[in-house]
């Protein structure tokens, strides 16, 4: 079944008290194992990275933002300053378990790039990003006549450091292109909750505001 057909592999959803932290970190930190070692590539003020810290995971960061960087080392996080498109071809191999790219992916130049190096340092790559594919989404640009704006695309068009939207659909047939396996996918409500139902990629693709995908390499010679 090709990848643009296959329902996305949807892991067990586990109920939480999602306190201040947000729904799609609650996700990510859900899928990392305790004790892991994990780099979090564009982590913003950490938040993510502290939620990791709290459950024995030992976390790094590389952010762009001096800004960011900066609220990071004040909590005590061990963040450097660096951009995803120039600086992950200087980590070795297998440098992490998991490498996590959280509401980044559509902010990079390159972002087939980026993936294939995610997945170079890393064992396991997960990766979150808002879904251009989204009903709110499709229905400001058909009935509005311009670019959308949500809660996680706030900018607009003409100063927004995003450069390359995509949808759940465009995602996994990306994955699918570079033979990347897809462990776990899920989609997020406007609420930062997951969809319950198992269902085609279509569903996905309309109905789903975010999605979290955790990847691994596929083995050598399979598509």
């Amino acid at each position: 079944m090709s990848v643009q057909q296959q329902a996305l592999p949807l892991g067990p959803v586990i109920d939480r008290d999602t306190g201040h932290f947000r729904g799609d970190h609650l996700l990510v930190a859900e899928m990392v194992a305790s004790g892991s070692k994990v780099l979090d590539v564009g982590c913003g003020d950490g938040d993510l990275l502290q939620l990791l810290e709290s459950r024995g995971i030992d976390g790094r960061g590389i952010e762009l933002s001096r800004e960011g960087v900066n609220r990071c080392v004040a909590k005590g996080l061990a963040v450097v300053q660096g951009d995803a498109d120039t600086d992950l071809v200087n980590y070795p191999d297998d440098a992490f378990d998991y490498v996590i790219l959280s509401q980044t992916l559509q902010a990079t130049r390159q972002p087939k790039v980026v993936l294939e190096n995610l997945l170079r340092i890393g064992r396991r790559a997960i990766v979150s990003f808002p879904n251009f594919g989204f009903w709110r989404m499709r229905l400001q640009l058909l009935v509005g006549g311009h670019m959308p704006r949500t809660e996680n695309l706030p900018a607009t068009w003409y100063d927004t450091p995003n450069i390359h939207f995509c949808t759940i659909k465009d995602f996994v047939q990306l994955c699918g292109e570079i033979n990347v396996k897809m462990e776990r996918a899920v989609a997020l409500d406007l609420y930062g909750r997951p969809l319950r139902l198992s269902a085609p990629w279509w569903f996905w693709n309309m109905f789903g505001e975010q999605g979290v995908f955790l990847l691994s390499r596929a083995e050598k010679g399979k598509h």
